[in-house]
Parts: structure tokens; sequence; C-alpha cells
């Protein structure tokens, strides 16, 4: 597509892919969306993006990043048929992240269709400079129908000029730059055809639109663990009380095959994935234990050992997933937490999942890191390590996959790994 051009959109729901080539001294980016009625948001609800994934309405959520090789994609779900009818545009952004989008090669946006995944629309941006922001595309309503056009404009504020240009309110010093920087104009409005007046009844009064809920001024900050930088200081990033929530979201990369009895051949598998999201823990006392649905041990959040296991998920969704929570202001009763994901079924390995781990404290910036490909037969990845040292915690990635040896339970063979030390007994749930 063309700047400028739009086209029809007809399915009930889409994603939205933001896509662009990887690689050493390539900025990370971020896909985000603005929820508009009357070229504004109604309040800070109405934006979606990593740190607020998931529109009260369930119309707009983020998917999360993932990567193909040097290809990276970070993804938006937008159920057309469930955005409220006040809503007359669904603006698609992106920012990015350690540089500006004129060092981002093969930076596109592009529209598929939810259910078959057709593509419905695709506009690559070619021209872009010094710009840490953009409006890539948008989504609206035309006499009853969506549509998508190309936009292409950018910001070099970065998401917070965007993010204040919409309404936003954003709980961070607003930055100045000087004066000889280059400044982002508006676009001029869309001119769209009039339409014919509809014939004059009398009706009632219509009701005003209901805004989504007050929220907090949204933080735009987060912190990225990878291979290169796997660790952090939650005191230095103020994440020292509070509760600190831990989610594993993932999705199946592609169906998963095994080896049926029928004469040895290969064939699909149709059983629901579940993974579970776990918990080693050692106390400042001493004591030792795990936290998981196995067993019916999900812990507590008040008393010892401080952690609660949510629930048990079988989505992925990154607005559901498997979620911990710690309670920090018990930090010092902590001596360390292994965070770890097993294999409870539908799976024989990793080898074709995508995962995101985030950790979000009370306080501080959310903290997140991608698992990497899994090469090896793996039912068991160390995810994250969080250890008391000082009256600090410190996060350390881990993401390490490992392989349970013959009649060896996931639980003991990550106990084995990190030497925890614990009696293992066979349990269910």
């Amino acid at each position: 597509m063309a700047k400028g051009s739009n086209v029809a959109v007809p399915a009930p729901a889409v994603r939205v892919e933001l896509g662009w080539r990887g690689g050493p001294g390539v900025p990370d980016a971020d896909a985000s969306a603005l929820l508009l009625v009357s070229g504004k948001v109604r309040s800070d609800a109405d934006f979606v993006f990593y740190n607020q994934p998931a529109h009260a309405s369930g119309a707009v959520r983020h998917e999360g990043k993932k990567n193909t090789g040097s290809d990276v994609t970070d993804t938006l779900f937008v159920d057309l048929a469930r955005v409220e009818p006040a809503i007359e545009r669904v603006v698609l952004a992106a920012s990015a992240d350690g540089g500006a989008f004129g060092r981002v090669p093969g930076l596109y946006v592009r529209v598929l269709d939810a259910s078959s995944g057709a593509e419905l629309a695709r506009f690559d941006s070619t021209d872009a400079t010094v710009e840490t922001a953009f409006v890539l595309g948008e989504l609206y309503r035309r006499q009853g129908a969506w549509k998508f056009r190309a936009v292409g404009q950018g910001y070099d504020s970065g998401l917070e000029g965007l993010a204040t240009d919409y309404g936003i309110t954003v709980d961070e010093p607003q930055r100045t730059a000087p004066a000889t920087a280059p400044q982002y104009t508006p676009p001029a409005p869309v001119a769209y055809p009039p339409t014919a007046p509809a014939p004059q009844r009398a009706t009632a009064p219509p009701m005003p639109a209901t805004p989504p809920p007050a929220t907090a001024p949204v933080r735009l900050s987060k912190i990225t663990l990878t291979k290169s930088a796997p660790s952090v200081s939650l005191a230095k990033q103020g994440g020292t009380a509070g509760a600190m929530r831990v989610n594993l979201n993932w999705e199946v990369r592609k169906q998963f095959s095994g080896w049926g009895s029928k004469r040895g051949r290969a064939t699909a598998m149709h059983r629901d994935l579940d993974l579970d999201l776990c918990a080693l823990y050692e106390l400042a006392d001493g004591r030792k234990g795990v936290v998981q649905a196995l067993g019916n041990a999900f812990g507590a959040l008040h008393q010892a050992p401080y952690i609660h296991l949510d629930g048990d998920d079988r989505t992925g969704g990154v607005a559901t997933g498997e979620n911990l929570t710690i309670n920090l202001d018990h930090k010092d009763a902590f001596r360390r937490i292994l965070i770890f994901v097993t294999i409870y079924e539908g799976a024989r390995s990793f080898a074709d999942l995508h995962a995101t781990v985030t950790l979000t404290p009370l306080h501080g910036a959310p903290i997140d890191f991608s698992l990497d490909e899994c090469t090896v037969p793996s039912t068991v990845c160390a995810l994250a390590l969080i250890t008391h040292d000082g009256g600090d915690l410190t996060v350390q990635r881990e993401a390490r996959y490992l392989v349970p040896g013959r009649g060896v339970s996931p639980q003991r063979t990550v106990d084995h790994a990190y030497g925890w030390g614990m009696n293992w007994t066979p349990g269910r749930k």
C-alpha cells in the first residue's frame, strides 16, 4: 500500500503485525494501539501497549514478540466486532527502543485475518530517519464497515510524545527537545467525502459514551533482559515493595507431531497444551519448598513462602497465561527463588513454543525476556533466578532448557541442576 491509501477490512477480527529485520545495533521496536473518540483517548485505559496489554473491553490486546531467525514481529489482536460503538479509530503505532527508526531495516505493518491468517493489508515504511515513534496505520469505521489506512507519520519524541499527543497522561518526567531538534507536526485531519443527510425523525438523545475506568498515569519504561545484559537489581528500579507479578505467556509455533503406534508412522497430536509455571524457594531461615499446580501447592502471599500461584491456565494468552505473585514486602525472608516452567501435557518439548516472561513489580519498571529457541528434547526450563543480596533482590535471566533423564521428573531435574536438595514424590492435579 502507498502512504495515505486505504483498503476495506472484511474480517470480524484481525491481527496487526509490526515487523522488521533484527541484528547487531538494530533498535528494538514495540507495537501499540490507541482507541480514539474525536481524535483523543477517553482515558489512559484506551492505550494498549507492553505495560498495559489488554483493553478493558477485550477488543484489543498486545500479544507480544517473536523472533524467526533475523525477522522480528510484535503483534496486536483487534476484535473489530467488540470495539465499542463510540470508538471511531484504532491507531496502530510503533516505538523504537535504543535508537531511531532510520536504523530499523524492513519496517512494515500488515493486517491479517485472525481466523484464516490471510493478509488483508500491508504497508512498508521506507523513509524513516530520526523518528523514534510512528503511526504506521489506523483502523477506522466508514459507513458501518471497517477500513485500514496506511499513515506513516513519525515523531522524534518517542512513545511519550506520541502518547501525550493523543491525550495519554505519562508518569515520567517530560523531556524538552533542543531548540534545533526537528519538531513533529501532526498530520491534517483526513477529509472524508460528505454523506447524504439521513431523514430526520424524533429520537431520544443518544447516551453519552462511557469511558473506560480511570487508571493511574501510564508508565512507559521497561527493562528487557538479554544474553549480554542478563540481570537487574530490583532496588535500583524502585521495585522493593508490594506485589510483583510474574507472567508466562506462550504461543504454539506449529502443530506438534509425534509418533503414532500404527506401523511407526508419524501422526499429528491434537492434545491441549498445558504449561505449568512453578517456583522453587529457599527462605532465609532455611525452609525450602515449591509452588506449583501439581499437588495443589499454590503457596500463600501473606505468610510463608510469600509466593502465590494464581491458577492453572491453558490458553497462554498475554492477558492471562500462568501467573505467580511474589510479596516483596517480605523480601528479607527470601534467600533465593527459581522461577521455572514444565510441560504437563500436550507436547514432548519446548521446541515448537514461543514464550515470553514478564516480571511486573508494583513499583518500578516491568522486566521481560523471551525464551531462546529450544534445540533439545526439554520438558522443563529454568526461567529466572531471584537472589537476596544485601537487602536487594537481583533478577537473573536463566532461559535454560533442561533434559530430564529417563524416569526423572522435571521438578527433580531442575532441583538437581540448581542444588536445591529436596525430596520428591509423585503428584497429581
